[in-house]
């Protein structure tokens, strides 16, 4: 399998390239980023590292030599300049974007091929990908609230002085302000988390907070994530690599579930070799199911706004 990282220079796509290398589960991975001389680097650095880690084959490239790419990971992005908008961030973004994805079309791409978006605004340029590329729906998708999901469950786990593995919770819909905390089905060790004493209305919001505002943060304290997001990364392409099929809050353009249509956003979703295999509607509280569908309203709003 081989996995281009298009902004590999960068510190989400360097760390994400570190993550593929250590868990040593793809065969070719190939870092291209406008800043070739940082592409080479990052990919020599790595290389460096290939005798105590595996034996992937390493490399910088060009889109030239990433049209037989099995995965494109789409990492980079610019940020917001002093001053300016959100919608203004995200039309240059947009911008950036196009021209990603002209050149991966100029260069070739085969059927196959799947598209993962890490780049902001994740859900708005996940839907523009899967319009304007030549590949069924389902082998486009983004990271959506994946590092939400991870940041949420960590915290639980460190607040509550519990094991971080056997935290299970989600945060889904809009990778942003109206992401959506689950309540409902989060658990530990297959126990209800809203069944402790603990885990009362007031933790949950101040988790709930503490989660939302995480990036916020990472970025005032060292300048942007990079680890975490790099391992929610390499997740997401594992569960396609190995066909594992794991049900991962991913974001994609919907179909119907939860009632919702003609938007990208995170549910919970099933994903496979083949890219999106399916979506899964478990019941949710009523005010979770309307926080999805205010999410998604947000996101069609935002979408209506973007140049294109």
């Amino acid at each position: 399998m081989k996995v281009t990282i298009i902004g590999g220079g960068g510190r989400v796509g360097s760390n994400a390239a570190f993550a593929l290398q250590c868990a040593g589960l793809v065969s070719e991975i190939q870092i291209l980023d406008a800043n070739t001389d940082l592409a080479e680097g990052e990919a020599l650095d790595l290389l460096h590292g290939a005798s105590t880690l595996g034996d992937q084959r390493i490399y910088a490239g060009d889109y030239d030599r990433a049209k037989d790419s099995d995965i494109f990971v789409i990492t980079a992005g610019l940020r917001r300049k002093p001053d300016e908008s959100r919608l203004d961030l995200i039309n240059r973004n947009v911008s950036l974007f196009q021209q990603i994805l002209a050149s991966i079309q100029s260069a070739g791409y085969s059927d196959s091929a799947q598209f993962f978006i890490v780049s902001n605004p994740v859900d708005i340029l996940t839907q523009l990908a899967a319009q304007a590329l030549n590949v069924p729906e389902k082998q486009v998708y983004g990271l959506g609230t994946m590092l939400d999901t991870a940041r949420f469950r960590s915290l639980l786990s460190a607040d509550l002085g519990l094991p971080a593995t056997q935290v299970k919770a989600l945060i889904l819909g809009e990778h942003g302000d109206s992401m959506v905390p689950i309540w409902s089905s989060a658990t530990v060790a297959g126990h209800l988390l809203s069944s402790m004493k603990a885990c009362n209305p007031n933790f949950q919001k101040t988790i709930f907070e503490r989660t939302k505002g995480s990036g916020a943060e990472v970025i005032r304290r060292k300048g942007g994530a990079g680890w975490a997001v790099g391992a929610t990364i390499a997740e997401t392409v594992h569960s396609v690599v190995l066909d594992k099929q794991q049900i991962l809050p991913v974001s994609s353009v919907q179909k119907g579930a939860y009632g919702l249509k003609n938007v990208s956003i995170s549910v919970p979703t099933v994903l496979g070799r083949e890219g999106v295999l399916s979506h899964v509607e478990f019941d949710l509280w009523p005010k979770e199911m309307q926080g999805l569908r205010n999410s998604a309203q947000s996101l069609r709003e935002t979408f209506a706004k973007v140049s294109q």
